[in-house]
């Protein structure tokens, strides 16, 4: 009980920095209604495990290394952003004979489990924004003498939390009216997602963050 104060704290804190609109987010509408509800919820699994990734290395100690050295941190970050742009561009460049109509919607290719975790994990865990948010968090709220359980207890509920979110965002947006609604303009939708995370890289790469 003495530490709850603090892992309360904690949990609200990422929980306000994770429903907040980002990269994440634009990532799992274009998984959800580009592709399936299923390619949408395993990529918010894989969200989840880049949440693992940034509270491993910030309990490690390598998140005050990356954030003090400006070589590491513009390599983090210009990662981050190509991935970005990459995934934008393929958007960009879909054409209308890579979709297959099913039912009333346009549904592209379905990504497999594997695709789907991979692009919520690479665009989390090399997100450098995350990894000054988790060092904030850590330095701010976290003791050095807080036990490593209560460490973990934190790390597995923002990993978790983050997962259900973006699963339930999935969900929701991938709901059959939903899809409906935009399968005349889907091709229109992809792009923007594109232009979407083509900005996001952009405004990554080019950001004096530190």
């Amino acid at each position: 009980m003495e530490y709850l104060p603090a892992i309360l704290t904690v949990a609200l804190v990422h929980f306000l920095a994770v429903v907040s609109p980002g990269p994440d987010f634009v990532m799992i509408l274009r998984n959800s209604l580009l592709f399936s509800r299923r390619s949408g919820i395993y990529a918010a699994i894989g969200l989840g495990l880049g949440i693992c990734v940034h509270v491993a290395y910030s309990l490690a100690g390598i998140a005050l290394v990356i954030s003090q050295s400006v070589l590491l941190f513009n390599i983090v970050k210009l990662l981050g952003a190509s991935y970005l742009i990459y995934i934008g561009i393929k958007s960009l460049r879909a054409k209308r004979s890579d979709v297959k109509h099913l039912g009333t919607v346009e549904e592209k290719a379905d990504l497999t489990k594997w695709q789907a975790i991979r692009t919520g994990f690479i665009t989390n865990a090399t997100n450098p924004k995350a990894t000054l948010f988790f060092l904030s968090l850590f330095t701010l709220v976290i003791e050095p003498t807080t036990p490593l359980i209560v460490k973990f207890v934190m790390g597995v509920e923002m990993a978790v939390v983050t997962a259900l979110w973006f699963a339930l965002v999935a969900v929701l947006v991938s709901h059959r009216i939903i899809r409906n609604r935009i399968a005349s303009v889907q091709h229109y939708v992809e792009r923007f997602m594109g232009g979407i995370l083509i900005l996001f890289g952009i405004k990554l790469a080019t950001s004096n963050i530190k």
